[in-house]
């Protein structure tokens, strides 16, 4: 149950001390929308995480989900069986959020032709002005 100190909080991701802009690097950068998004799709193991998020090293996977399981966003699971058996999956905050990146992803991959003649034309203008 939340104390009345956090409840009397006030986000604002533009003032540089938030909170909440460390929880917008998390889940924003890189690895934290590959994992958020992956999650989406169901339960997974580490491994199985890490092989749907092609690039991703060990460590960085890691430290991406540990971020976001203290931020609310990621479930851990961990049964005491030899070898240990360690789920991840996502809360509902982690949906919600997980559900919106989605949404951006699927505009970015739909965007990719544009993004590519923009960047053709883009680097045709930088070359004849050089």
């Amino acid at each position: 149950m939340p104390d009345a100190e956090h409840e009397a909080l006030v986000a604002d991701v533009f003032s540089a001390a938030c909170a909440s802009r460390a929880v917008l690097e998390h889940v924003t950068g890189r690895w934290g929308v590959l994992a958020l998004v992956a999650l989406n799709d169901g339960v997974f193991r580490f491994n199985a995480l890490r092989r749907r998020v092609q690039g991703v090293s060990e460590k960085m996977l890691a430290q991406t989900l540990q971020a976001l399981e203290r931020d609310g966003f990621v479930h851990r699971e961990a049964r005491p069986t030899i070898p240990p058996h360690v789920e991840y999956s996502l809360t509902p905050a982690g949906r919600e959020v997980a559900q919106r990146l989605a949404g951006l992803i699927e505009v970015l991959e739909a965007s990719v032709p544009g993004v590519a003649a923009a960047q053709a034309r883009y680097d045709a203008a930088k070359a004849a002005g050089a």
